[in-house]
C-alpha cells in the first residue's frame, strides 16, 4: 500500500534504525566527497576542533536520507522536495556509532497550487547510541493525496 498525504498527520511518525557506521565507510565517503583532514587523517582529526576522526556532516545527511527512504519515503507517493528548510550538525559522527532516526511531522497542508498534492514538513533528528543528537533537519516533502470520490473518473 502506498502512503499518501493523508497518512502523515502532525505528530511522531516513527523511529528508524539502527544503522551502524564504520571507520572504513567514514574514510571512503570523505575520500570521495569531503576530503578534509579531520575526516581522513587520525592525527589531523585529533588536532582539530572535532578532537578525533569524525564523519563528514554530508555523510551523516546521506545516512539520514537512506534511513528516511528505508523507513517511509519509498513507501509514500513522494513527488520530491522543494529543499531543506533547516539543517544543523550538533555533534560529530564517530566510527562505530549506531544511529537512530526520530521523525516527526510538524506540518501537513494541502497545496494551494496543486490540490492533488500535500506538503508534509518533517523534522528528523539522528542520534547515536548514547542518545546524543548529531544532526537535525527540517524539510518539506510533496506527497500525493488520495483521490476523493468526487474526483474519481
Amino acid at each position: 500500500m502506498t502512503l499518501t498525504y493523508e497518512d502523515f498527520p502532525p505528530g511522531r511518525l516513527g523511529t528508524f534504525g539502527p544503522r551502524h557506521v564504520t571507520r572504513e565507510e567514514i574514510l571512503a565517503f570523505a575520500a570521495e566527497f569531503d576530503p578534509q583532514p579531520m575526516h581522513l587523517d587520525e592525527e589531523a582529526a585529533r588536532n582539530s576542533m572535532l578532537q578525533g576522526l569524525a564523519g563528514s556532516g554530508w555523510h551523516l545527511c546521506s545516512i539520514m536520507m537512506r534511513m528516511m527512504c528505508d523507513g517511509f519515503i519509498v513507501k509514500a507517493a513522494s513527488l520530491g522536495s522543494p529543499g531543506v528548510s533547516e539543517l544543523r550538525w550538533l555533534a560529530p559522527l564517530r566510527p562505530g556509532d549506531d544511529l537512530m532516526l526520530d521523525v516527526d511531522v510538524i506540518e501537513a497542508r494541502v497545496s494551494k497550487s496543486r490540490p492533488t498534492t500535500g506538503i508534509v514538513t518533517f523534522r528528523c533528528v539522528i542520534r547515536n547510541a548514547a542518545d546524543q543528537m548529531l544532526c537535525e533537519m527540517v524539510s518539506p516533502i510533496i506527497i500525493g493525496r488520495r483521490a476523493r470520490d468526487d474526483e474519481a473518473g
